[in-house]
């Protein structure tokens, strides 16, 4: 259960979320393929200079193996950054949680929302990521960077906000 789920009000649904865009894993990756081929590499020599001896312990085979745990680490730790980053719109409030060890959270209700910017770089927007900058009522920009779909997540926040204003109205 997300973050969001678990902390809901009275009376609140979850209408739209989004997260990190996968391109925050390009650097996590590349560090892997870093690491993981001169592990491999290493792995496949030592086979071949066994020549079909039974394969032993040797430097060759623990350098390769420290090399692929040091590429796994860092694709976990990237998959654990992209996941631990949640940005959700409920019928009632704007919610983003950052964060997995220590944790940052901004929860405002929609009428405090007093804009919501995007800003995104001609490699953003034709891979769908931006950063969306928050402002509530006499508060500071709170900027979140690298969101997948930024413009849907602002057009979801005004039609909720569109929606709460009909209600008061009527």
């Amino acid at each position: 259960m997300s973050y969001v789920e678990k902390h809901l009000i009275a009376g609140e649904n979850v209408v739209y979320t989004t997260r990190l865009h996968w391109t925050v894993l390009l650097g996590p990756m590349l560090l892997a393929l870093i690491f993981g081929v001169p592990g491999i590499a290493l792995l496949v020599r030592s086979t071949a200079d066994q020549g079909g001896r039974s394969a032993s312990f040797t430097p060759m085979v623990a350098g390769g193996l420290i090399l692929l745990v040091i590429a796994v680490i860092c694709i976990g730790a990237g998959m654990a950054k992209r996941n631990a980053t949640e940005m959700a719109v409920t019928n009632k409030r704007l919610v983003v949680k950052v964060g997995l060890a220590s944790r940052r959270t901004l929860e405002l209700l929609l009428q405090k929302v007093e804009s919501i910017g995007v800003e995104e770089s001609l490699m953003g927007r034709m891979l769908g990521y931006g950063t969306v900058i928050v402002r509530g009522t006499g508060g500071t920009p709170e900027p979140f960077d690298r969101m997948a779909h930024p413009i849907e997540f602002r057009k979801q926040v005004q039609e909720q906000i569109e929606k709460l204003l009909e209600k008061s109205h009527s």
